[in-house]
C-alpha cells in the first residue's frame, strides 16, 4: 500500500486544483523555495490522515482556505488516492479514494464517493498500520529539534504513549477518581449514624410516656368512632327509605319511559314496515302487470298453437287417405302393367317372327335377282366381251371392288358388335348402379327415422333444461331478494354504529382502513369489537367494561402502529389507539372460585392469537351476580367486577352504575353486521353457485340447440339426398330404356350388314366360278329352265313381303303403342304412385305434430302457472294493502300513549325534586360522618365491636371524661416511637450502604494494581523494542559509533542514574505508584571511550541522536508509507548521505514509500521521483523535475542563502 496520487484545491496557498503525478511507490523527494508551499503540501496529506487538524472552529476552518486575490474561496477538498494492490485498507480494491471537504460550515469525509464519519476514517487507517499511539510516520518541521530538547522524563512520556499505556493510565485515574467519592460517601454516613445513635438514645426514654397516651388516645377514637358509626347508621338508613322512595318514582317512570321508548321503536319499526310494505306493494303492482301481460302473451301462444296442431293433424290425416288411395291404385295399375306387358311380350315375339319372317323373304328374292342377273350377264357376255381374257379381267376387277365392300362392311360388323357389347355392359352397370341406390335408399330412410328419434330426444331434453332453468331464475330472483334485504340492514346497521362511535374515533378508524388499503400495510387486525363474540346478555357487560377500548386496533408488530400513526398525522385522520400484540403481554390473574364470579374474559369468542390484546382489556374484570358480590370480590380479590345490567365496582372502591340503553348497543350492531356478512356470504357463493348452474345450464341448452340445428341440417340433407337417389333410380331406368331401343337398333344393323357381306360372299365366289369357264353366248337348259322359274319365284316373294310388310307395320304400331302407354302413362303413373305411398312427408309432420303437442303442452302449464302466480301476487296486494290500515291504526295508538307518558312525566317530576332534595341532606349528613370516621385513622380491631351496644348519650359522658384524662399528656412527644422505628432501620441501612462501599473500595484497589502492573510491562516491551532499533540504527547512521538507551527507575524515594544497564530491571510489586522516571541517552560516534549524554552533545550529532529515535520507533511500529519535511536540515553532509542511504535501503528492502523534503542534494540523489513546488501569485503549484534539474535548484538557493 502507498500513496499513488495527491488532488488538492481551494487549501491554504493552493486555489486551483492541482492533481500530482503519480508517487513512486518507493523514493519520492520535494523541493521548492522557502514559502513555495512545501509545508502546505504536507500540511494537505496530514490534513486528510492524522488528527492535527480536528475540533476546528469557525475561523480555523477559514484560515485553512486560500485567502489570494481574486474570488473568494468558500469551500476546499484534498484527496488521497492509495494503492491498495495489497488490500491492507480493508476495501474490496485495488484503488481507494480517501477526500476530506472543508468549509465554513462544514467538515466532510468521503470515500470512494460515499460519505463516511472521521471514527470510520480513523478506525480504516488504523486497520491499514497507521497507529495512533504512534505519529511518527509524519515528521514535520521542528520535530527533530524538538526531539533533541527532550529530558528524560519526556522521552519516558514519549514511550508511554508509542507503548500505548494511556488507556491503563485514563483508568488509573477513573478508578482514583471513584475511589475518592467512595471515601467522601463512607465519611457522611459514618456522621449520619452517629447522629442516629445518639438520637435513639433520648428516644429511648420518652417511650413510656408515650404508651400510656396512647392507650387513652386509643380509647378516645373508639368512642368517636362508636359515635359517628350510630350517626352514620341512622342517616345510612333515612338515605335508604328516600332512595327506595325515588326508585319507586323512578322504576315507574323507567317502565313508562321503557314503553315509550319500545312505542317509539316500534313506531320507527311499524314506519319502516310501512315503507317496506309500500315499497313491495308496487314492487308485486308491476310483477301482476307483468305477469298478466305475460300470461295474455302466453294465451295468445297456446290459441296459435292449437290451431296450428289443428292444421297439421289435418295435414296427416289427408296424407294418409291420399295413400291408402293411392295404394289401391297401385294394385289396379299394377295388374294393368302385367296385362299389358304379357300383351307386348306376346306382340313383340310375334313381331320377331315377322321381321325375320320378312327378312328371310328379302333375302330370298336378292338371292333370285341376283342369279337372274347373274344369268342375264352371262346371257349378254359374249356380246360384251371379245374374248375369254377381256371377261375374266373384268370379272376380276368386280371381284376387286366386291372385295373392298365385303372389307368395308366386315369392318362395321366388328364395330357394331363392339358397340353392342359396350351398350350391353352398360345396361348392366345401369342395373347394378340402380340395385345401390336402392340399398343406399334403404340405409337412408333408415338414418332419416334415427335423426328423426335422436331430434325428439334433443327436444325433450332442451324442454327438460328450460324448465330446470325457469326454476333456477326463480331462485335467483329469490337469492338476489334476500340479498338485497341483508344488505340493506347491514348498511342500516352500520350507520347505527357509526352513529353510537366517537367522531374522532369513527374518521380515524375510516382512515386506518384507508391507509391499510392504499399503501397495502398487512399485520392490521381491527378494532376490538370486530374480534369478539360473546352472547347478547354479555353485551352491557363487555360494552361497559372496555368503554373505548372498544375501538382499540390490534396490530401485530408495533412498527406497523407506528407506521400508521405517521401517516394518519400527515392527513389529518382522527386519532386511533393500537395493540400491537409483539409489546402486550397477558397479565397473570388469579380468579375467584365462586359460582356467582365468572370471569369475563371465558365468555368471550376470540382467536387466540388475540388474547394479550384481550387479556389486556378484560383479563382483570370479572362478571358478578349482584351489586353486594361485585363489592366483596372488588374488596378482598383486588379484581374489577360488572353485573350482566352494567353496574361496575373497581378494584379501589370506585362504583359506576345506572340505565344502560341496550338497544343501542353496539356489540348488537356488530353482531347483526357479522352475521349478515355471513348470511350474504353464504347467500352469494349460493347465488354464484346457481347462477353458475343457470350458464351450465344455458350452456347445455345451446348445444343441444347446436345439436337440433345440425340434426335438423342433417334430416334435411339426407332428405335431399334421398330424392337425388330416387331421381338416379329414375334417370338410370330411362337411361336403360334408351340404351335398350339403341341396343335395338344396333342388332337390327349387324344384322343387315352380315346379309350384306353374304351376299357379297355368294357374289365374289359365282364371279370366281365364272373365271376360266368358256365365253358362249347362250345359256344351257338348265340355266334356261332357272331363268324361266326365277321371275315367278321373285313376283310371288315380293307380293308375299309385302302382305309380310303390313302385318309387321300392324304389329309395330301395337307394340309401340303397348310401350308408349307404358312408359309414358302406366310406368309413369306407378312411380307417382309409390312415390306417394313412400313419401315421408307424414313421419316429418308427425315428428312436427309431437313437438307442436308439447309445446301445447308447455304452453298450456305456463298459462296455468301464471294464472296461479296472478293469483298469489293478487293475494298478496290484498294482504300488503290490509297490513298497511293495521300499520296505521297502531301508529295512532302509540302516538296516544305517548302523549298520555307526557301528561304523566310532569307529576313525577315534581315528585322526584321532593326527593332530591332530602337526599342532599341526608348525603351531606352522611359524608359528613364519613369524613370524621376517616380522620380518625387506623383503629384496633376491638375498637369496633367494643362500645357498639352502649348509647349515644352514655358514649358522648365517657369520650368527655376521655379527653380530660388526655390533657395531663399534652407534653408527650406523640411521634417517638415511629421515629425510634424510623431511626432504626436508617442505621440498619447505612451500616449495610458502608459496608458495600468498603468492598467496592477493595476492588478498585485491586483493579489499580493490576493496571499499574499492565502499564509497566507495556512499557518494559516497548523500551525492548525501541533500544534494539537505536543500535541498529545509530550504527548505521555513525559507522563506527555506538549508542543505546537506558530506563530510569525510582529508588528509595531519589532519582538515580543507571549507566551500565541496558535492559529493565525485575517489576517492583510494593504498590508504587511511578516505577520508572526517564530514558536516558548513551551514545559514542568514534566507538571509543565513555559514552556521552545528550547534552554532552553537539547540535549536529543531537540531530543524528534524534533522527535514529524516530527511525527506531518507525522500526518498532513500521507504517506503509512515511512523511519527512526537510529532516536533514541540520544534518552534516556524511549524516544526510547516511540518512539517504537508510532509507534507501528500507524503501528497497520492505517496500515502504517515503515523501520527502529537502534543501539537500543528498536525499535528492536517492530519490525514484522528484517533483517541485512553484509559487507564483500567491498560488502554489507542484510538478515533475528530473534530478539534474533539482539539484540545479538545490544548487543556485544554498548560492543564495
Amino acid at each position: 500500500m502507498h500513496i499513488k496520487q495527491v488532488i488538492i484545491e481551494g487549501f491554504k496557498s493552493y486555489k486551483e486544483q492541482i492533481a500530482t503525478e503519480p508517487f513512486s511507490p518507493k523514493i519520492n523527494c520535494v523541493v521548492g523555495a522557502n514559502g513555495s508551499g512545501k509545508t502546505n503540501f504536507f500540511h494537505a496529506i496530514r490534513f486528510v490522515l492524522s488528527d492535527l487538524f480536528q475540533n476546528l472552529r469557525s475561523e480555523d476552518r477559514h484560515s485553512l482556505l486560500h485567502e489570494g486575490a481574486g474570488h473568494q474561496v468558500l469551500s476546499a477538498f484534498v484527496e488521497i488516492v492509495f494503492d491498495n494492490s495489497d488490500n491492507r485498507i480493508p476495501v474490496d480494491k485495488e484503488e481507494v479514494h480517501l477526500r476530506r471537504t472543508i468549509g465554513l460550515k462544514k467538515d466532510e469525509y468521503f470515500l470512494d464517493g460515499k460519505h463516511i464519519t472521521k471514527t470510520e476514517v480513523m478506525n480504516l487507517l488504523e486497520s491499514a498500520g497507521f497507529s495512533r499511539s504512534n505519529p511518527y510516520y509524519v515528521v514535520q518541521q521542528g520535530k527533530i529539534a524538538s526531539l533533541t530538547l527532550m529530558k528524560d522524563s519526556e522521552r519516558l512520556d514519549l514511550l508511554k504513549e508509542i507503548g500505548g499505556t494511556r488507556v491503563y493510565e485514563e483508568r488509573r485515574r477513573e478508578s482514583l477518581k471513584i475511589l475518592q467519592e467512595t471515601g467522601n460517601k463512607r465519611r457522611q454516613i459514618i456522621q449520619v449514624v452517629q447522629y442516629l445513635d445518639e438520637r435513639l438514645k433520648e428516644l429511648d426514654e420518652e417511650k413510656e410516656e408515650l404508651r400510656k397516651y396512647q392507650q387513652l388516645d386509643k380509647q378516645r377514637k373508639s368512642l368517636e368512632y362508636a359515635i359517628y358509626d350510630k350517626e352514620l347508621h341512622d342517616a345510612n338508613q333515612k338515605l335508604t327509605e328516600v332512595e327506595e322512595a325515588r326508585t319507586k318514582v323512578s322504576e315507574k317512570s323507567a317502565q313508562m319511559y321503557n314503553s315509550v321508548l319500545d312505542a317509539h321503536e316500534k313506531s320507527k319499526d311499524l314506519e319502516k314496515t310501512f315503507k317496506e310494505l309500500t315499497k313491495e306493494l308496487q314492487v308485486l303492482n308491476k310483477e301482476r302487470e307483468a305477469v298478466e301481460k305475460r300470461r295474455t302473451e302466453a294465451m295468445k301462444k297456446s290459441s296459435q298453437l292449437e290451431l296450428d296442431n289443428k292444421d297439421l293433424e289435418e295435414r296427416i290425416s289427408l296424407n294418409k287417405r291420399a295413400k291408402e288411395d293411392a295404394l289401391k291404385q297401385l294394385k289396379i295399375l299394377q295388374k294393368e302393367i302385367e296385362d299389358s306387358n304379357k300383351d307386348l311380350a306376346k306382340i313383340t315375339l310375334h313381331y320377331d317372327e315377322k321381321v325375320k319372317e320378312e327378312h328371310d323373304i328379302s333375302r330370298e328374292i336378292v338371292e333370285r335377282e341376283k342369279k337372274l342377273s347373274i344369268l342375264y350377264q352371262k346371257q349378254g357376255r359374249a356380246t360384251q366381251f371379245s374374248d375369254e381374257a377381256a371377261r375374266d379381267k373384268w370379272l376380276q376387277k368386280e371381284i376387286n371392288e366386291l372385295e373392298g365392300v365385303l372389307s368395308s362392311n366386315l369392318a362395321q360388323e366388328q364395330k357394331l358388335k363392339e358397340e353392342i357389347q359396350q351398350l350391353n355392359t352398360e345396361l348392366e352397370r345401369q342395373d347394378l348402379f340402380i340395385v345401390d341406390r336402392r340399398k343406399d335408399i334403404a340405409a337412408l330412410e333408415s338414418h332419416i327415422s334415427k335423426s328423426r328419434e335422436g331430434f325428439l330426444v334433443l327436444k325433450a331434453r332442451r324442454d327438460e333444461l328450460q324448465d330446470e332453468r325457469k326454476s333456477l331464475w326463480a331462485k335467483e330472483s329469490a337469492l338476489n331478494a334476500d340479498l338485497d334485504k341483508l344488505k340493506a340492514e347491514v348498511v342500516k346497521a352500520e350507520k347505527s354504529l357509526d352513529h353510537a362511535t366517537p367522531g374522532d374515533i369513527r374518521r380515524g378508524l375510516n382512515s386506518v382502513r384507508r391507509i391499510c388499503r392504499e399503501y397495502h400495510i398487512s399485520g392490521v387486525f381491527g378494532p376490538v369489537f370486530e374480534l369478539l363474540e360473546c352472547d347478547d346478555k354479555f353485551f352491557t357487560a363487555v360494552e361497559v367494561t372496555a368503554g373505548n377500548s372498544l375501538f382499540h386496533v390490534v396490530v401485530e408488530t408495533d412498527e406497523i402502529s407506528t407506521q400508521i400513526i405517521r401517516h394518519l398525522n400527515a392527513q389529518k385522520g382522527g386519532r386511533v389507539t393500537f395493540i400491537p400484540l409483539n409489546r402486550v403481554i397477558n397479565p397473570r390473574v388469579m380468579y375467584p372460585q365462586s359460582s356467582d364470579v365468572i370471569p369475563l374474559l371465558k365468555k368471550l369468542r376470540f382467536s387466540s392469537n388475540f388474547e394479550p390484546a384481550f387479556g389486556q382489556v378484560f383479563g382483570r374484570t370479572v362478571i358478578c351476580r349482584d351489586l353486594d358480590v361485585a363489592t366483596r370480590v372488588a374488596r378482598n380479590d383486588g379484581l374489577d367486577c360488572i353485573t350482566l345490567e352494567g353496574d361496575q365496582v373497581s378494584k379501589k372502591g370506585g362504583m359506576t352504575g345506572g340505565f344502560y340503553d341496550s338497544r343501542r348497543s353496539k356489540l348488537k350492531y356488530m353482531n347483526i353486521i357479522r352475521q349478515n356478512t355471513k348470511l350474504i356470504n353464504s347467500k352469494e357463493e349460493e347465488l354464484d353457485k346457481v347462477r353458475y348452474q343457470l350458464h351450465e345450464i344455458d350452456r347445455k341448452i345451446t348445444e343441444l340447440v347446436t345439436e337440433q340445428q345440425k340434426s335438423d341440417a342433417e334430416l334435411a340433407h339426407d332428405r335431399s339426398v334421398l330424392e337425388q337417389y330416387k331421381q338416379d333410380i329414375a334417370n338410370a331406368n330411362k337411361q336403360k330404356q334408351s340404351i335398350s331401343n339403341a341396343l335395338g337398333r344396333k342388332e337390327k344393323m349387324l344384322s343387315d350388314a352380315q346379309s350384306q357381306i353374304e351376299q357379297l360372299r355368294t357374289s365374289i365366289a359365282m364371279k370366281r366360278a365364272e373365271m376360266g369357264t368358256e365365253l358362249i353366248d347362250h345359256l344351257t337348259t338348265e340355266e334356261k329352265d332357272l331363268l324361266s322359274r326365277l321371275n315367278p319365284e321373285i313376283t310371288q316373294l315380293k307380293e308375299r313381303l309385302a302382305s309380310c310388310r303390313m302385318e309387321r307395320l300392324e304389329i309395330e304400331t301395337r307394340k309401340a303403342e303397348l310401350e308408349t302407354n307404358l312408359s309414358t302413362n302406366l310406368v309413369r303413373r306407378k312411380l307417382e304412385l309409390e312415390a306417394i305411398i313412400s313419401s315421408d312427408d307424414i313421419e316429418a309432420w308427425q315428428a312436427d305434430a309431437v313437438v307442436k303437442k308439447q309445446e301445447l303442452k308447455d304452453a298450456k302449464s305456463l298459462v296455468s302457472e301464471l294464472t296461479q302466480q296472478f293469483r298469489r301476487l293478487s293475494d298478496s296486494i290484498e294482504d300488503r294493502v290490509k297490513q298497511l290500515r293495521d300499520i296505521k291504526k297502531e301508529k295512532n295508538n302509540l302516538k296516544n300513549l305517548e302523549e298520555n307518558y307526557e301528561r304523566t312525566l310532569q307529576d313525577e317530576a315534581k315528585e322526584l325534586e321532593q326527593l332530591l332534595s332530602k337526599r342532599n341532606l341526608l348525603l351531606a349528613k352522611q359524608e359528613e360522618y364519613s369524613k370524621k370516621i376517616r380522620e380518625l385513622g387506623p383503629l384496633s380491631a376491638d375498637a369496633f365491636e367494643t362500645y357498639k351496644r352502649k348509647g349515644i348519650k352514655e358514649l358522648y359522658r365517657m369520650l368527655h371524661k376521655c379527653n380530660e384524662q388526655l390533657q395531663q399528656f399534652s407534653h408527650v412527644n406523640k411521634k417517638a416511637l415511629d421515629q425510634y422505628v424510623n431511626f432504626t432501620e436508617q442505621r440498619e441501612e447505612l451500616q449495610r450502604r458502608q459496608a458495600e462501599i468498603d468492598a467496592g473500595d477493595e476492588k478498585i484497589k485491586e483493579l489499580i494494581t493490576v493496571l499499574d502492573q499492565r502499564k509497566d510491562e507495556s512499557i518494559e516491551r516497548t523500551f525492548k523494542g525501541v533500544v534494539k532499533h537505536f543500535k541498529d540504527v545509530f550504527a548505521e547512521l555513525v559507522p563506527g559509533g555506538h549508542g543505546t538507551l537506558t530506563m530510569l527507575k525510582k529508588k528509595d524515594g531519589h532519582h538515580g542514574d543507571e549507566d551500565d544497564e541496558d535492559q529493565p530491571r525485575e517489576v517492583d510489586t510494593g504498590g508504587r505508584v511511578e516505577k520508572y522516571i526517564g530514558v536516558k541517552v548513551k551514545v559514542s560516534f568514534t566507538g571509543q571511550g565513555e559514552t556521552q549524554s545528550m547534552k554532552q552533545l553537539s547540535g549536529g550529532q543531537k540531530t543524528v541522536v534524534a533522527l535514529t529515535l524516530i527511525f527506531a520507533i518507525q522500526r518498532c511500529d513500521p507504517a506503509p508509507f512515511y512523511l519527512f519535511d526537510e529532516i536533514d536540515a541540520a544534518l552534516d553532509p556524511q549524516y544526510r548521505t547516511a540518512v539517504g542511504n537508510m532509507i534507501r535501503r528500507q524503501a528497497d528492502l520492505e517496500n515502504t514509500q517515503f515523501i520527502t523534503t529537502t534543501f539537500r542534494p543528498e536525499l535528492v540523489k536517492v530519490a525514484d521521483k522528484i517533483y517541485a513546488v512553484s509559487h507564483k501569485n500567491r498560488v502554489s503549484h507542484v510538478s515533475v523535475v528530473s534530478e539534474t534539474r533539482a539539484l540545479e535548484f538545490i544548487e543556485q538557493d544554498q548560492s543564495n542563502n
